[in-house]
C-alpha cells in the first residue's frame, strides 16, 4: 500500500470487480437456494446419493 492509496477516500478508489454492497440481497438468496435445490434434484436423479 502506498501513502496515496492509504489516504484516498473510499469513493476515489478504483473498483476491482468484486461484489457490490448495494445489490438486492433477497434476489441473491433466492437464486442461491434455487441452485441448491436444482443441484439436489440432479444428484438424486443420477443416483449419486
Amino acid at each position: 500500500m502506498t501513502a496515496s492509496s492509504a489516504t484516498a477516500p473510499a469513493s476515489a478508489r478504483t473498483r476491482t470487480g468484486g461484489p457490490r454492497e448495494d445489490g438486492p440481497k433477497i434476489l441473491e438468496h433466492v437464486l442461491g437456494w434455487t441452485f441448491v435445490v436444482v443441484l439436489a434434484m440432479l444428484v438424486t436423479q443420477l443416483g449419486w446419493m
